[in-house]
């Protein structure tokens, strides 16, 4: 699994806001031509590129929503009788486990060349289109900036008790847990886990309603995606009473973790297939990723969004998923033992 440094960017595009849709398929006006999508990514956050992406090319777009999990483990079984083209992930980690399976199709340079080297594994199997680093919300009314951490590890002292919130249940959780207990091992990420479910850490089942109690004080803090805060923020405007809060340099807590795109082997339209990611990497989708979804665009190019930080979110290594499922196991058991869900 590889998980980037976000880089700083120079150039700006015009912003573009899009509709959201109404289905779970885009159509375009061109039944002949037709492509389709396994998408891990939630049909609010990238229906609208789809929508795009049919209108400007007649494409008809034919995509299935689910989770990236699943939908990996489900091209595993289906091989190359899928009538998928594209894999959309939420994280590399499905992504790599279809890769080590031989799944996946080279892309195309004018689709590679779109992106750093940070952001694409060197067989050019898949590239990363957008990123969403992970941090701590606080509420601005009850939490002095002097007494915000350091570190995630801290949330487990008594200075803390009683007042983080988890979305134990969470696939982004999970996803950042699975990368935290592989790069510490289970014995660290069990017992750091646990010392927060003593320390009285409360479960919420989602990013969003983590930050929506933050904001009316219902809970201090809450570990959640970067990109909640800003959405409701942009929402409620000064009644948003939260901010986000990130981790020292190179603390796992503050890991960012990229949503990738590649291409099945198997697909008998891959030039077609092509044309789409090089569209999902175009300026003004990847504006519109970071502009209005407020994640960070991973073009080459392409500058985060005003409100986001300006410094990149730290480097972090290459961690290996050699068994998707195993590991996706394992993070679950260590999450159900600890307790969080009962919180």
């Amino acid at each position: 699994m590889y998980l980037p440094k976000r880089r700083s960017n120079r150039l700006s595009a015009l912003l573009i806001t899009l509709a959201l849709v109404g289905s779970s398929t885009a159509c375009g006006s061109n039944n002949e031509q037709s492509l389709t999508i396994y998408s891990g990514r939630s049909e609010k956050l990238v229906g609208p590129i789809f929508e795009s992406f049919s209108t400007a090319t007649g494409i008809t777009l034919n995509v299935k929503y689910g989770s990236s999990n699943d939908m990996a483990l489900a091209l595993a079984t289906e091989k190359d009788k899928t009538p998928a083209d594209i894999f959309l992930s939420r994280s590399p980690g499905p992504t790599g486990y279809l890769d080590d399976l031989g799944l996946l199709a080279e892309l195309n340079d004018d689709v590679l060349k779109e992106v750093d080297s940070g952001t694409k594994p060197a067989n050019g199997h898949w590239v990363g289109f957008a990123g969403r680093a992970r941090v701590l919300v606080y509420n601005i009314d009850e939490v002095v900036k002097e007494d915000l951490p350091n570190s995630v590890f801290e949330l487990a002292k008594p200075k803390y008790k009683d007042l983080v919130a988890i979305p134990g249940s969470n696939s982004s959780f999970q996803d950042w847990f699975t990368v935290f207990r592989l790069r510490n091992g289970d014995n660290t990420a069990t017992d750091w886990l646990n010392s927060m479910v003593a320390n009285g850490a409360r479960f919420y089942p989602k990013n969003r309603a983590i930050v929506e109690a933050v904001s009316r004080g219902e809970v201090h803090f809450g570990l959640v995606n970067h990109y909640y805060n800003h959405q409701e923020s942009e929402k409620n405007g000064d009644a948003q009473r939260s901010e986000n809060h990130t981790f020292t340099s190179g603390d796992d807590g503050g890991l960012m973790i990229m949503a990738t795109a590649s291409i099945l082997k198997s697909s008998d339209d891959k030039d077609l297939a092509n044309r789409f990611l090089s569209f999902l990497l175009s300026d003004i989708q990847q504006r519109y990723l970071t502009d209005t979804v407020f994640e960070y665009p991973l073009a080459i190019g392409v500058a985060p969004a005003d409100r986001l930080p300006q410094q990149p979110i730290d480097t972090v290594g290459a961690v290996d998923i050699d068994n998707m499922a195993a590991e996706f196991t394992r993070t679950m058991e260590i999450i159900e033992a600890s307790g969080i869900l009962d919180q």
